[in-house]
């Protein structure tokens, strides 16, 4: 069995599904990879972004549910996901998530590597995480 290094994706609960491909793809830049039916819960969507081949580790899901009040933090949520972005393209995605009317806090040191956090149009905190880890990743076309 291979060593496990890290998560093959995080699964989030979004808003209105169209919002949700505007900001990932359209601000994010992420592929939407496939859209299925939520297998749980047939009445929405199951929304997969990834890099161009789904490598795990590239991967995050939404299920839209518009109607779900907003979550309060407590044991067993996530309060933040992590996106890794290259050395150094910290200031590009600050002006890149501005120029899109999206509030950005300052950037920080985070276990020795700038990190930038935001929020996404659902109220998803975010932060984009610059790392040198060698990383399987496929630009989509």
């Amino acid at each position: 069995m291979a060593d496990v290094t890290g998560l093959h994706h995080i699964t989030c609960i979004a808003g209105d599904p169209q919002e949700n491909v505007d900001f990932y793809s359209g601000v994010l830049g992420m592929r939407l990879v496939k859209k299925s039916v939520n297998q749980d819960s047939p009445g929405t969507y199951h929304l997969f972004y990834a890099d161009g081949e789904g490598h795990p580790g590239t991967d995050i899901t939404f299920f839209p549910w518009p109607e779900m009040a907003p979550a309060k933090p407590g044991i067993g949520l996530a309060m933040e996901v992590s996106l890794a972005v290259p050395l150094g393209s910290l200031d590009y995605w600050s002006s890149r998530l501005a120029e899109h009317g999206v509030a950005v806090g300052e950037i920080e040191i985070r276990r020795q590597t700038s990190a930038l956090s935001f929020t996404d149009v659902h109220g998803l905190s975010l932060t984009l995480h610059e790392t040198a880890d060698e990383r399987q990743f496929t630009v989509w076309q």
